[in-house]
C-alpha cells in the first residue's frame, strides 16, 4: 500500500510513444481525478505530483489502497468497460496524460511491450492488495502500523525516514482504524524512543517492538 513499485512507472521509450495518442491535464492538489462508479474508461499517466487511491463508503470512510507518483499511471482496469472500482484524488498539484480507452486499446494492440508492462503491473497490485487484505484480517492494529510505516519508510543510517509527510488520518486510512487509535499508539512509541518527528516527517530511530 506504498507508493507503487519503481517497476510500475513506465519506462521513457513507452513515455514517449504513448505522448501523442493523449493530452495534457493540469489538476489542483485535492482535486478527485476518477469518482467510483464512472462510466469513464481513460488511462492516466501522471507526470507530476502525487495521488492517492482510495475506496470509500457511504458514511465517509476511506481506505487508502495505493500512492502514484510521476511516471506511474491508473485508471487500466477500466479496459474491461466496467465501471471504476476506486476513486483518485490528488495529493498535490499534478499533471497527467490523459488517454481515452478507444486510444489506449489501439496503443496495446500496437506495443505489445506495453501490454507486457500493463500485465506484470496488474500482478504486483493483486499481490499487494493480497498482502492488504491478510494484515487487516490477521493482524491488529499496532501490527498493521507497523507493515505501512516499514512501506512508507526508507533506510538512513541506522535510522529510517518516512518518504513523505503523512498525518496521522493517512496512516488510519491505511490501516482501516481510527485516527485516534492510531494517535494513542504513536504517542506511546513516541514515549518509548522509538519514533520522533523530525522536518515534519515521522523518524523510526530504532527497530520497533513485534507486539505492543
Amino acid at each position: 500500500m506504498n507508493s507503487a513499485d519503481a517497476n510500475d512507472r513506465l519506462p521513457q521509450p513507452l513515455l514517449d510513444a504513448i505522448a501523442p495518442h493523449g493530452s495534457t491535464r493540469s489538476f489542483a492538489a485535492h482535486a478527485i481525478l476518477i469518482n467510483e462508479g464512472d462510466a469513464t474508461d481513460s488511462l492516466y499517466i501522471l507526470l507530476s505530483g502525487r495521488v492517492k487511491v482510495y475506496a470509500s463508503s457511504e458514511d465517509g470512510r476511506e481506505v487508502v489502497l495505493a500512492e502514484y507518483g510521476p511516471g506511474e499511471y491508473f485508471g487500466e482496469l477500466s479496459i474491461d468497460g466496467e465501471k471504476r472500482s476506486a476513486s483518485i484524488k490528488a495529493l498535490t498539484a499534478c499533471s497527467c496524460r490523459v488517454v481515452q480507452g478507444s486510444e489506449l486499446r489501439q496503443f496495446l494492440a500496437e506495443h505489445p511491450d506495453f501490454a507486457v508492462h500493463l500485465t506484470r503491473k496488474l500482478i504486483r497490485m493483486v499481490r499487494r492488495l493480497t498482502e492488504q487484505v491478510r494484515s487487516i484480517a490477521l493482524q491488529d492494529v499496532y501490527g498493521r502500523m507497523v507493515r505501512v510505516l516499514i512501506e512508507l519508510s526508507a533506510p538512513a543510517g541506522e535510522e529510517r525516514v518516512l518518504r513523505h509527510k503523512v498525518t496521522q488520518q493517512d496512516i488510519a486510512d491505511r490501516i482501516g482504524s481510527s485516527r485516534e487509535m492510531v494517535n494513542r499508539v504513536m504517542k506511546e512509541l513516541t514515549a518509548g524512543g522509538y519514533v520522533t518527528q523530525r522536518d515534519g516527517r515521522l523518524v523510526i530511530l530504532r527497530k520497533l517492538p513485534a507486539a505492543w
